[in-house]
């Protein structure tokens, strides 16, 4: 990952031993990144994994065998199509935010055919043209996105608060404490 997209100032985690290990921690103190950590048994701090990985289950469900032995084969092309597809939160893809343009799959060349069988090539750009064309999209994407983050959140904080309940307590009464088992 840091290999395409650079090292983090950050990384959120839950606390799973797996990410507060010594390795771990050695890991981020000689790469200079913050580990910040979900409440323990507080699932929603990490709600966009979770969210993720409820529709990349779904995904696999409709397209491994009846073993579900053949799973690895299919996750490449699933998530393919994860990150080609506009996200209701921002209204751009994960590839258009991360590389500046929508990216071009199978489907979108057999469209392109279909609807315009004698387009051809355009005429090509020079270089500098094109990186401030990029740069300006980019730029624009990023205002868009988080402009739509933004309703997205305020749609989400409103849903929750209409479905969240106030709890009372009274001095005395009897509660129960979850205490985290690891630290």
């Amino acid at each position: 990952l840091f290999s395409r997209v650079g090292i983090p100032e950050e990384i959120l985690t839950d606390q799973g031993t797996n990410f507060t290990s010594r390795l771990m921690k050695l890991l981020h103190r000689q790469l200079g990144i913050t580990a910040i950590k979900t409440s323990p048994y507080h699932p929603q701090t990490d709600g966009l994994v979770e969210r993720f990985n409820k529709t990349l289950k779904g995904m696999l469900r409709k397209f491994v065998s009846d073993t579900g032995r053949d799973w690895d084969k299919w996750l490449p092309f699933l998530l393919f199509a994860y990150r080609e597809v506009p996200q209701a939160s921002t209204g751009f893809s994960p590839f258009e935010l991360l590389y500046g343009w929508q990216v071009q799959g199978p489907l979108d060349l057999l469209r392109r055919n279909w609807e315009d069988p004698c387009s051809g090539n355009k005429a090509e750009k020079g270089i500098v043209q094109y990186i401030l064309e990029m740069r300006d999209r980019l730029e624009n994407y990023r205002k868009l996105a988080a402009e739509n983050l933004q309703k997205a959140q305020k749609y989400q904080k409103t849903w929750y608060d209409q479905q969240a309940r106030k709890r009372e307590l009274q001095p005395g009464q009897k509660v129960l404490l979850l205490l985290p088992t690891s630290t």
